[in-house]
């Protein structure tokens, strides 16, 4: 059984940092594209960072400079550093596994993250 564990969201002021991480299991992790997304109130989810299986790394514009995706193919675990966090940044972050080869893709449940003003 597939399953993504998101977890390190919460609530932070503007200006703060959180780490996020996501632990997954019943995959080939090392086989997998992992990304992080976040989808705002009555918005789309759209991809915030992404990381390739031998860690080539992409970012959205607003990502850029502020967040690390990072992963740790030992642990199969990806992870999400966010500093200088905005109130744009509120929104559930979603974790996504995508097989290289087969493009299947897998999701987790989300955790929140709320930048106050």
């Amino acid at each position: 059984q597939v399953q993504l564990v998101e977890s390190g969201g919460g609530l932070v002021q503007s200006g703060g940092s959180l780490r996020l991480s996501c632990a997954a299991s019943g995959i080939s992790f090392g086989y997998h594209l992992m990304g992080w997304y976040r989808q705002a109130p009555g918005k789309q989810r759209d991809l915030v960072a992404g990381i390739s299986s031998v860690g080539s790394t992409n970012y959205s514009n607003s990502a850029k400079g502020r967040f690390t995706i990072s992963r740790d193919n030992a642990k199969s675990t990806v992870y999400l550093q966010m500093n200088s966090l905005k109130p744009e940044d509120t929104g559930v972050y979603y974790c996504k596994a995508r097989q290289t080869y087969s493009g299947f893709e897998y999701w987790g449940q989300g955790t929140q993250v709320t930048v106050s003003s």
